[in-house]
């Protein structure tokens, strides 16, 4: 049975395999959708090929990731106010409602500098979007913790109309997730659903396998008034071979529906 609340599958949980692989593998394994990552796999930028994907498989794109990462600094354009709005354009032509963005890197200039209100602009422009602004991590370089975001790898310390909430992030930047879901408050509009150890780094663990409150947060959604999407963002790059990978897959799915379920009334004798 469908839970209430999209249960979606991230194409970047089947890599390496490619962003085709993802809409076959949720389909196989019964996720509600997907949330395609804009990275360099062409099909990942390309709107036709992607509702080809989505009418043959019947699984529908729910949110786009924008290109924020290190890796896809140059797709589409080395601009990253120009990247935000093809990732929004993408959207919209898919009928994604949700585009999730990260921070921006000190070293971006004018988008660094005046990300708010550059993203304040561009929601104007695509009113029917959500813009949801990640969580990220500090990160260690040269045996110490720096912090490549601006201002930093909080949102909510600047403020923002809508939060994506990465547990595996929590666990990579030693905070408390539902402590980061309280302070994002009704922002709170979708989740990457990932577990991690809280040894500092980004790990993406299927859920139940590290030690983040993963069952807790999905559990509390309904009381927060949530309306969004939950994205399964695993790593799977260690799996030997595609019923593997589908396992891990079908493993995080189930954990997800299991714990987004609301508990059943308690009757009176």
């Amino acid at each position: 049975m469908t839970s209430r609340v999209p249960v979606l599958l991230s194409s970047s949980s089947v890599f390496p395999e490619p962003t085709a692989a993802a809409f076959e593998m949720a389909a196989t394994v019964g996720y509600d959708g997907l949330e395609v990552m804009v990275w360099t796999d062409a099909v990942s930028q390309d709107a036709g090929a992607l509702k080809g994907l989505a009418d043959h498989y019947g699984v529908p794109v729910l949110s786009v990731h924008a290109p924020c990462l290190l890796v896809t600094q140059r797709v589409w354009s080395s601009d990253p106010w120009e990247r935000l709005t093809r990732a929004a354009q993408l959207a919209e032509s898919l009928g994604a409602p949700t585009v999730v963005v990260h921070p921006p890197f000190r070293w971006q200039g004018d988008y660094a500098r005046n990300f708010a209100e550059g993203l304040t602009k561009v929601r104007g422009r695509h009113p029917d979007l959500t813009f949801a602004v990640e969580n990220m991590f500090p990160v260690k370089m040269a045996g110490r913790w720096v912090v490549p975001y601006n201002p930093g790898w909080d949102p909510t310390e600047t403020g923002f109309d809508a939060y994506t909430l990465d547990l595996s992030h929590c666990a990579a930047s030693r905070i408390d997730a539902l402590e980061m879901a309280d302070r994002m408050g009704t922002g709170l509009r979708h989740v990457h659903l990932g577990d991690g150890t809280g040894e500092g780094r980004d790990e993406h663990l299927v859920p139940g396998r590290g030690n983040q409150p993963c069952a807790e947060l999905l559990r509390s959604l309904a009381g927060r008034g949530f309306t969004g999407s939950v994205a399964l963002e695993i790593n799977t790059r260690k799996a030997a071979s595609r019923p593997a990978r589908e396992a891990d897959l079908r493993e995080a799915l189930e954990f997800a529906r299991r714990h987004l379920e609301p508990s059943p009334a308690v009757t009176q004798g």
